[in-house]
C-alpha cells in the first residue's frame, strides 16, 4: 500500500473529506442575494473545511512529533471555527434548512473524537526540539540543551568540494 493510499484510508482523513463535502453542500443553501454571507462566510467556511484533510495529510507526511502537533493545532482551530460558522447560519435570514447545519456540526463532533485518538498516537520520541517551545513532547522544554548539538557534522566529510585549493 502506498503512503497516499494509507493516508486516504485513515478514518480521520475520510471524516475530514466528509466535512469538506458537507460544507460544500451547506454553502449552497446560503441565499445568493446575501452579499456578506456569500463573500465572507462562504469563503471562510470552505477555507476551514479545506484545511482539515490537507493538514491531516501534512502531519502524516511530516511524521515528526513537533510538525504533527503544529498541524494538529491548525486542524483544531479550523474545525472549531467551522463549527461556530455553521452554527451562526441558524440566525441568518433566508436560511430555513437547519438540518444541514446540524449534520455538519455532528460530523465535526465525530471528527473531534477521531482527532483525540489520532493525536494520542503521535510518537513522542520522534521529534526535533522546538526552540519556540510550543510543540515539544512532554518533558522537553524550549530552553533545554538540544541533544543534536552534540553531533558533530562537517559537510566536507560527506560532500566533495568543487573548490580546488
Amino acid at each position: 500500500m502506498s503512503e497516499l493510499d494509507r493516508i486516504n484510508n485513515m478514518s480521520i482523513y475520510q471524516k475530514a473529506e466528509q466535512i469538506y463535502k458537507l460544507t460544500e453542500g451547506l454553502v449552497q443553501i446560503i441565499p445568493s442575494d446575501n452579499e456578506f454571507l456569500q463573500e465572507m462566510t462562504v469563503r471562510f467556511m470552505l477555507g476551514n473545511a479545506m484545511i482539515l484533510p490537507i493538514k491531516v495529510a501534512g502531519a502524516e507526511g511530516g511524521d515528526l512529533y513537533d510538525l504533527r502537533m503544529e498541524n494538529a493545532a491548525i486542524i483544531r482551530k479550523a474545525a472549531r471555527e467551522l463549527y461556530v460558522q455553521a452554527g451562526s447560519l441558524r440566525y441568518e435570514e433566508g436560511i430555513t434548512d437547519t438540518d444541514y447545519i446540524d449534520l455538519l456540526r455532528s460530523t465535526i463532533d465525530e471528527f473531534r473524537l477521531l482527532f483525540i485518538d489520532w493525536v494520542a498516537s503521535f510518537d513522542v520520541w520522534n521529534y526535533i526540539k522546538d526552540s519556540w517551545g510550543l510543540f515539544n513532547p512532554p518533558g522537553v522544554n524550549a530552553l533545554d540543551k538540544d541533544p543534536d548539538d552534540d553531533i558533530s557534522f562537517n559537510p566536507n566529510d560527506f560532500f566533495e568540494s568543487d573548490d580546488e585549493d
